[in-house]
C-alpha cells in the first residue's frame, strides 16, 4: 500500500522517517511532484529506476535543502554564482563537476562525472529536505516516458502500490519540469529547457546562453526523445485537424481541451501535463495539438510536446 502522507509536521516526519530507512516517498515541488530516495543509498536508487521502469543511463537530479548542501556534492564554478543567487530556490538545476567523496550514488550520476543538483522552492519539499537533513534524488514521480504528476492524485493513478509514500502539497504552480543547465568550461549551455526560460537566464548573464546540440550524447536528466507522452499518437502544429482527431488548443479556437484559452504560456506551462492526464481518461487515440508560440515558456512547452510526439520506443 502507498500511504498518502498529509502536509502536517507528522506527515512530513512520516516521509523524512521512510527516506532515512531506504523508502521511496514522492514530494511537491513547485515544478512537478518528484519521485525522492536517499541519494547516497545504492538500494534507494536503485528502487527510484525500478518503480519508474528508467532506463539507467538517464541520470538523475538531487534535491537539497540549502546552498551549503551543494557545495559537499559538488564543485561549484564562479560563472554559476549569479545564476544560484537569482534563481535559487527554484525551478533551475545545474549539472557541475561531481565532487570526490561526494555522498551521492553511482546510480544518481548514471555513470557520468558530473551531478544535476538544485534547490526547490516549495515550502513542503523544503521543510521534508531539511527534516530528512540531506540530499534526495528526485525525478519525476510518473512511470518513466508517462506524464508528469503535478498533483498528489496523479502520482498515485501511475505509482501506487509502487512506493511507500506521497506527501500531499496540492497542485504545483509551474507545472513542467526544471530549466537544466550545464557549463562548457565558463559558458553556461542550456541543456534542458523548463520553468526557468533562457530570456530570464540571459538577463542575469547579460547575454543569451548557449543550447545543447539535440543529437549530442545524454549528460542531463529529461533527454531522452520519447518521453512525457500521453497514450495517444501526438502529431503538433496542426491548424487543420482531421476527422477523429482530439484537438488541444492553444488560444481561443475551437477545441475539445485548450491549454489556455486566453494564450498565456504560465497558464499553459501549468496546465501541459493535466491535459494529458485529461486526454488519456477521454481515452483520445489521436491528438491534434494546436501550434504554441517558441519564446518563453513556450519553449519548455514545445520541448515537451516534441517529446510526447516523438516515435514509441526511440
Amino acid at each position: 500500500m502507498t500511504e498518502l502522507l498529509p502536509n502536517t509536521d507528522a506527515g512530513i516526519a512520516r516521509a523524512a522517517a521512510i527516506l532515512k530507512r531506504g523508502g521511496l516517498v514522492a514530494m511537491p515541488t513547485e515544478t512537478v511532484y518528484g519521485l525522492a530516495g536517499d541519494a547516497s543509498n545504492d538500494a534507494a536508487v536503485a528502487g527510484i529506476y525500478a518503480a519508474k521502469d528508467r532506463p539507467e543511463f538517464n541520470p538523475l537530479i538531487v534535491h537539497v535543502a540549502e546552498a551549503a548542501q551543494v557545495d559537499r556534492l559538488v564543485h561549484v564554478p564562479p560563472a554559476a554564482l549569479p545564476l544560484m543567487r537569482a534563481f535559487w530556490p527554484g525551478p533551475l538545476t545545474l549539472v557541475l563537476p561531481l565532487r570526490e567523496g561526494a555522498p551521492v550514488s553511482p546510480l544518481v550520476t548514471a555513470g557520468l562525472d558530473s551531478l544535476a543538483v538544485r534547490i526547490p522552492a516549495h515550502p513542503v519539499a523544503r521543510a521534508l529536505l531539511r527534516a530528512f537533513g540531506g540530499g534526495v534524488a528526485a525525478p519525476s514521480a510518473n512511470p518513466s516516458g508517462r506524464i508528469s504528476p503535478t498533483a498528489a492524485a496523479h502520482v498515485m493513478a501511475g505509482l501506487g502500490g509502487r512506493i511507500d509514500a506521497v506527501l500531499n502539497g496540492g497542485d504545483c504552480s509551474v507545472g513542467v519540469e526544471s530549466t537544466i543547465l550545464g557549463f562548457q568550461g565558463e559558458t553556461p549551455v542550456i541543456l534542458r529547457e523548463g520553468g526557468v526560460t533562457a530570456e530570464a537566464i540571459g538577463r542575469i548573464l547579460g547575454h543569451a546562453p548557449a543550447r545543447r546540440d539535440e543529437g549530442a550524447a545524454i549528460s542531463a536528466p529529461g533527454q531522452m526523445v520519447s518521453h512525457y507522452a500521453p497514450r495517444g499518437r501526438v502529431r503538433l502544429n496542426v491548424t487543420d485537424p482531421e476527422p477523429g482527431e482530439t484537438v488541444l488548443g492553444f488560444g481561443p479556437m475551437p477545441c475539445d481541451l485548450n491549454l489556455s484559452v486566453r494564450g498565456d504560456l504560465v497558464e499553459a506551462a501549468a496546465n501541459l501535463f493535466r491535459r494529458f492526464h485529461d486526454l488519456d481518461e477521454m481515452g483520445a487515440e489521436r491528438i491534434a495539438v494546436a501550434p504554441v508560440p517558441d519564446h518563453g515558456l513556450g519553449a519548455a512547452i514545445n520541448d515537451r510536446l516534441r517529446r510526447a510526439a516523438a516515435p514509441r520506443g526511440a
